[in-house]
């Protein structure tokens, strides 16, 4: 349990700066805060998982910390670490199965949206609709296995994973509306210099006893080229987002905004 003279907030900024150092260099008290925000809003299902990539700490260390913020009942204890080759997140695996099996069941289709290299420019393709079915029934596997075990170091998918794209997988584990995909075989550059890109960014405010904080819980594009045709899967997750949002207390002032953006090269 939180000591009665340390808040929530502190008791995970301890954690933070306790657990997730690389080399001498540990979290900043706002970084902390951020991820606190973040992983809160996994356990309550906002977000479904979070990627892991404030700083250079492995995939144990985050297990660590995540196992300490259930030791201090700060977090569920059904929320685990998994590690995709180094990648690490942290998943509620309610959440994910349950957006995984609604895809699956044809129930939300995501558009899956082409940005090879080789191409002038990005368009949604469906000749993935095998491959992603099979990522999709190996990750339901992998959420399975975690729902058995009691985590006390990160879940490894190892080997299994090499063959797949990890963009297009963080994609279905973050619960983006459309996904990126680009044949990794040829090249891992992609088509979107200079493309103009429409970002959608979903903030929120942590309502805590010390100091409200806010936080950016999503953040992803959408080819401008491509809104149109991406419109009602973009209304659809603004949708649901706001239906789980009105069903916790924990953070307020939901905002939900767009902007373009032109890059000179976009890393996926």
């Amino acid at each position: 349990m939180i000591s009665a003279v340390m808040s929530t907030q502190e008791a995970f900024v301890a954690a933070a700066r306790k657990h997730l150092c690389a080399g001498r260099k540990s979290l900043s008290v706002p970084q902390s805060l951020d991820l606190a925000a973040q992983v809160l809003a996994v356990n309550l299902g906002l977000k479904p998982a979070l990627l892991y990539d404030s700083n250079g700490t492995s995939p144990e260390q985050v297990q660590q910390y995540v196992s300490s913020l259930q030791s201090s009942q700060l977090v569920s204890e059904s929320l685990f670490t998994l590690d995709l080759n180094g990648d690490t997140l942290i998943v509620n695996p309610f959440a994910v199965r349950s957006n995984l099996e609604q895809v699956l069941g044809g129930g939300g289709a995501i558009p899956v949206i082409d940005v090879c290299h080789s191409l002038e420019k990005p368009v949604i393709t469906d000749k993935l609709r095998l491959e992603l079915k099979s990522i999709i029934q190996d990750l339901l596997l992998i959420l399975r296995d975690s729902q058995q075990l009691k985590m006390v170091k990160p879940l490894c998918v190892g080997e299994k994973c090499e063959d797949w794209n990890l963009c297009t997988v963080f994609g279905l584990l973050l619960d983006y509306p459309v996904i990126y995909w680009f044949d990794q075989t040829n090249s891992f550059e992609n088509c979107l210099s200079m493309t103009p890109l429409v970002v959608t960014t979903a903030a929120v405010t942590w309502q805590a006893a010390t100091a409200d904080h806010r936080c950016r819980l999503y953040s992803f594009s959408v080819p401008a080229v491509l809104l149109e045709e991406t419109q009602s899967n973009l209304d659809s997750w603004r949708l649901r987002l706001q239906e789980k949002f009105q069903q916790q207390n924990v953070f307020k002032d939901l905002g939900v905004c767009q902007s373009t953006v032109t890059l000179p090269s976009v890393c996926l």
